[in-house]
């Protein structure tokens, strides 16, 4: 699934180019967050079973990973298994599972020599045990890595992320560790999957849907959304930097106003 995903331009087969004519290099989002989709629309446009879609995309999200970290991005959280796909047909999730089964431990080395720190977010909850232990794995082996992040969403669901955090909140409110006043924004945020990382700055949905179909709820406030018709496996360094152009072609007002 990650297969070559950080190579540098020296090791890889195909090295990825990127093209930053126009780009504002001071001025780069430093979380990207992506909704992968259209991978089983873009299989069955091939005339192949969606499971091929899945492949396919997996590919896509090294190339579009390494041009990420080329261009300075310091997070790039994708979704890859919400909590909803479990409706989906036995057999592709357990091609998914599979697939995450097989190449997290494989990668672990390249992640090291790129300094790559893989996180996690999303509910341990009726994930395979060999998953959950090659995930484990993964962030052990790359915890004091200080390069790009690597956020993987599985099981993952932006409702069920904030149901979480209210119990807790509400947990320790009742055990008396914490006062109802104190509750702000930090508390709640100290208290989310993604505890410690900077709110997206950018939302990219390829596959031509316009929902953010539960991710990142709380988290993308006030992030900049760009969509595109075409299917995640088809996305590419290009489409990448597109989408960097129209972030910042975007006044960034946070609800204010823009001093002129």
């Amino acid at each position: 699934m990650f297969k070559g995903l950080f190579q540098t331009k020296s090791k890889a087969k195909n090295p990825v180019v990127v093209d930053t004519t126009g780009l504002d290099m001071n001025n780069i989002p430093q979380h990207i967050a992506i909704i992968m989709d259209g991978n089983g629309r873009w299989a069955k446009a091939q005339g192949k079973v969606r499971t091929f879609g899945h492949q396919a995309g997996a590919e896509t999200l090294k190339t579009i990973v390494r041009a990420a970290d080329k261009l300075g991005v310091k997070v790039v959280s994708a979704y890859a298994f919400s909590t909803e796909n479990w409706k989906r047909p036995v057999t592709e999730v357990s091609f998914i599972m599979e697939l995450l089964s097989r190449y997290l431990t494989n990668e672990i080395d390249e992640f090291n020599e790129n300094n790559v720190q893989v996180r996690f977010i999303g509910s341990r909850e009726g994930l395979p045990e060999i998953v959950k232990q090659k995930m484990d794995h993964a962030i052990e082996a790359t915890k004091d890595n200080t390069g790009i992040i690597l956020n993987l969403a599985i099981n993952y669901g932006g409702q069920a992320e904030i149901l979480h955090a209210v119990r807790s909140i509400a947990a320790e409110a009742a055990a008396g560790r914490l006062a109802v006043e104190d509750i702000d924004n930090k508390v709640i945020e100290d208290h989310l999957y993604t505890q410690g990382l900077p709110a997206p700055d950018l939302l990219i949905r390829p596959g031509g849907d316009l929902r953010i179909s539960n991710f990142l709820l709380w988290q993308i406030a006030y992030a900049e959304i760009w969509t595109t018709k075409t299917f995640w496996p088809d996305f590419t360094p290009d489409h990448l930097v597109e989408a960097i152009l129209a972030f910042q072609g975007r006044e960034r007002r946070f609800g204010g106003l823009v001093s002129r």
